[in-house]
């Protein structure tokens, strides 16, 4: 069953959706869609909706401090046609990369439960599915990258959460990892602006290898 905005198979996060729309009755406040092109080289994986973020807009990555420097990399690298994302109808479009969360809904406190993580993980599933042979997934954390092994049925202990790091998963698909773009992660400069187009260099390089392969 692919995405669906009404799904509750969550009741913690159903419950606590409910609550925030009744304090925020302008916010989405539903499980958020994926974003981004169809049959992408490139899907981003992150933790969840944030509270102020793509809780409020819909869209991954929108309104709060997490995706500024997410999609001012994007732009810079050529994935997205502008260098911010304000909101959802802001006419903002991805080019060959698509932005998915491992929990499709904000979770208190921004920690989702194991439980919900693997409740949810059918949806990332069929997205990994659908990508085109030789895309690469980007896990922006190491609850993303746990979601990623979860969803293809690989071993956690065989492909250990690293900055940077590169996993080949099979089948021609290439897991890499980031560490999030937080607030505190780039505020304690755990996560550089230059450490985060480093990764993205990569990237580029892994994908203009194979089209000329």
């Amino acid at each position: 069953m692919g995405f669906s905005a009404n799904c509750r198979d969550c009741p913690r996060l159903a419950h606590f959706l409910e609550e925030v729309r009744a304090e925020h009755p302008d916010y989405h406040a539903k499980p958020v869609a994926p974003f981004g092109a169809k049959k992408p080289g490139l899907l981003i994986v992150g933790l969840a909706p944030g509270m102020h973020g793509a809780n409020r807009s819909g869209r991954p990555f929108t309104g709060d401090f997490a995706g500024i420097l997410l999609y001012q990399t994007l732009h810079k690298f050529g994935f997205a046609s502008a260098r911010a994302s304000v909101h959802r109808d802001d006419g903002l479009e991805l080019r060959n990369c698509r932005i998915t969360n491992a929990v499709k809904c904000l979770p208190p406190q921004n920690k989702p439960e194991t439980s919900e993580i693997k409740r949810c993980n059918h949806y990332l599933a069929e997205e990994l599915k659908a990508l085109p042979k030789g895309a690469i997934v980007l896990a922006l954390g190491g609850v993303a990258h746990q979601a990623v092994l979860m969803a293809t049925g690989e071993k956690r202990s065989a492909f250990p959460f690293a900055h940077a790091a590169r996993h080949d998963l099979g089948d021609g698909m290439i897991l890499v990892d980031s560490y999030h773009c937080s607030r505190y992660n780039t505020n304690t400069r755990r996560l550089t602006t230059a450490m985060f187009e480093q990764v993205f260099t990569d990237i580029l390089k892994i994908l203009d290898g194979r089209k000329s392969a």
